[in-house]
């Protein structure tokens, strides 16, 4: 499944050895005089990231030696498959299996492309001999659910509308033998989903709910939401022009859902999965909602909107209210929500908020055991105060701007009872910068880690 992953050595297979700084100087001292001269001479000091060849007899390439922090670091090979000259390597080292599995991981990430609209460059990626402890399953799980997150979000919302989130899920299905259901434009309304509707409706590109079935129904019952906004210009409260550029990402939570989806069927957890995606794009139109409407919901709270451009937590409620009346073990959602959670924790770190310390904790813990972080906010009952409104139930926004990322959780806790464990995730889904194993644009953040707690708790 994976194409630079190889089953077996090859005849030309290239001895791929990780040096790290510290070891560097006994790795010398058992070489030949001859290669010790040459590492030397060519400036080779162990510098993670950077490589030296070393020439056989006849000239060929007979090794390479890559420095690396830790040969366990995730990321210490995956900058190799875009930067290697084409061919296959096998690492000659010592792997236990998680140092090996991490190592098929990162090489997997590092040797994805989005080349959807460009003609694919002349050098493909280097090729890796499967490590032999590596965990294979993990690692296809892990890197095919990552694709399909980047591939999603990388896609320009001219075809990536909510039509096409929808086929998406049920590609999905098709695949898993799972049953899906779309629901669309007024049968929205006439299901009881009016949030999602009343966001979606200025499009000539109807809203939609996707819900994804699988597994055994006598199984636990685990519930993914992820924000689907196709496309946000920020209705009437228009964003500027930088504020809309990135804007093809909005849906972001929406490929998080379906790629965790993804892993739990792949792993054939014993679990009765559902998926639930809202996908609209909110754009101007005559029919767009208007700021200081007052929506009504699937739960029966009625929302005043005090800012159009707070449209994700208004198609998520509808989402929650749903996913909460079947009483989940666990219910998870991801969500591109808030600029304040990047100015609170950054590109790298999911903002995560929780009901439940228990669930909290073990998604911070396994965040940090497989190199998926995140951090945990508190959902402040005294800032609840702020979302109330003179007219409605409660308002979509604060107007004194503060903990933005904290009170859209506390807005989305509403819909959602205290006895279901729920973790919402306000994610980035982005990497603004390439780095090994993780190119510039969309990207999988809390991914892993989620799937980890699910595994490890159901599995």
């Amino acid at each position: 499944m994976l194409a630079t992953l190889l089953a077996v050595d090859g005849p030309d297979t290239v001895a791929l050895t990780p040096v790290t700084k510290a070891g560097l100087a006994d790795w010398l001292a058992a070489q030949s005089p001859a290669v010790a001269s040459w590492v030397k001479a060519v400036g080779f000091t162990g510098e993670a990231g950077s490589t030296v060849f070393l020439p056989g007899p006849d000239g060929a390439v007979a090794r390479v030696l890559a420095g690396v922090s830790a040969v366990d670091d995730l990321w210490a090979f995956a900058g190799l498959p875009a930067s290697l000259p084409a061919g296959s390597y096998r690492i000659d080292a010592a792997l236990d299996a998680r140092a090996a599995t991490r190592a098929a991981l990162g090489w997997a990430l590092g040797s994805y492309r989005f080349s959807r609209y460009r003609k694919p460059p002349e050098k493909g990626f280097a090729t890796l001999v499967w490590p032999a402890e590596a965990d294979r399953g993990e690692v296809e799980r892990a890197a095919t659910a990552t694709w399909l997150v980047r591939d999603l979000v990388n896609t320009p919302a001219c075809d990536m509308g909510p039509a096409e989130l929808a086929q998406a899920a049920q590609d999905l299905a098709a695949e898993f033998d799972a049953a899906v259901e779309v629901i669309v434009g007024q049968d929205l309304l006439d299901r009881d989903y009016p949030a999602i509707h009343a966001v979606g409706r200025a499009s000539p590109r109807a809203p939609r709910l996707v819900d994804l079935r699988w597994g055994n129904p006598d199984h636990p019952k685990v519930t993914i939401v992820g924000k689907g906004v196709c496309f946000d210009t920020g209705g009437l409260d228009l964003k500027p022009s930088s504020g809309m550029l990135m804007m093809k990402k909005d849906m972001g939570g929406a490929a998080h859902a379906l790629a965790l989806g993804r892993m739990i069927m792949m792993a054939g957890l014993p679990v009765r999965l559902r998926v639930l995606v809202p996908a609209v794009e909110n754009v101007v139109s005559g029919d767009a909602f208007k700021p200081l409407d007052v929506l009504k919901t699937r739960k029966g709270l009625t929302v005043e909107v005090g800012n159009t451009d707070a449209e994700g937590r208004l198609i998520l409620c509808d989402a929650l209210a749903e996913a909460d009346s079947e009483k989940p073990e666990l219910l998870i959602d991801f969500a591109t929500l808030t600029g304040a959670a990047r100015v609170a924790l950054g590109p790298d770190l999911p903002a995560l908020m929780s009901n439940n310390d228990a669930l909290a904790n073990d998604l911070t813990e396994a965040g940090t055991a497989v190199d998926d972080p995140m951090w945990r906010l508190p959902l402040w009952a005294p800032y609840r105060k702020g979302l109330d409104s003179k007219v409605a139930d409660i308002n979509n926004v604060t107007t004194n701007g503060f903990a933005g990322a904290i009170t859209a959780g506390l807005f989305l806790q509403e819909f959602v009872s205290k006895e279901t464990p729920w973790a919402h995730l306000d994610t980035y889904a982005w990497n603004g910068s390439a780095r090994p194993g993780r190119p510039e644009g969309g990207e999988a953040l809390g991914l892993r880690a989620a799937y980890a707690v699910i595994a490890k708790r159901f599995g």
